[in-house]
């Protein structure tokens, strides 16, 4: 005989897994920025294929709790108040983790928007540098 498991019970789970890996996302937004700081660029891209997996895993995630989200929740049969008050809780950090993953994923997006700046700045620079030292050396050229 299995055992299966009651819908509230299903619910609080997919709602704690869905809260650590909201987590780990929030924590490497945090570890994304400081690596774009740092102009870290291969630890960055390894971080990013890590971010990605969680990513997927919170879409899934986000499938098996799509049918839960359609229910009205005071009918929900729980096996305690302190259950259901605790799976609330984690639903609603939930929503702060997912602001705060939001917000980071913003501030990273300036970030990157403006390494990038950066860096197109110094290639010009060292671009009209290279001409410039061309033009020097074709006059020297010239003159000799």
């Amino acid at each position: 005989m299995t055992y299966t498991m009651p819908a509230t019970e299903q619910l609080a789970e997919l709602i704690c897994r869905k809260h650590q890996v909201l987590m780990q996302l929030r924590d490497i937004g945090r570890r994304q920025a400081d690596l774009v700081s740092g102009g870290e660029i291969a630890a960055l891209l390894k971080l990013l294929a890590g971010k990605q997996q969680l990513i997927a895993a919170l879409q899934e995630l986000e499938r098996e709790l799509n049918p839960y989200y359609a229910q009205n929740s005071d009918t929900r049969a729980w096996r305690s108040p302190a259950d259901r008050a605790r799976c609330a809780q984690l639903a609603d950090e939930c929503n702060a983790l997912l602001e705060e993953i939001v917000r980071l994923e913003k501030q990273g997006a300036e970030q990157m928007d403006a390494r990038r700046n950066e860096v197109a700045e110094q290639l010009q620079q060292a671009h009209a540098a290279s001409h410039v030292r061309n033009a020097y050396q074709a006059q020297r050229r010239s003159i000799a």
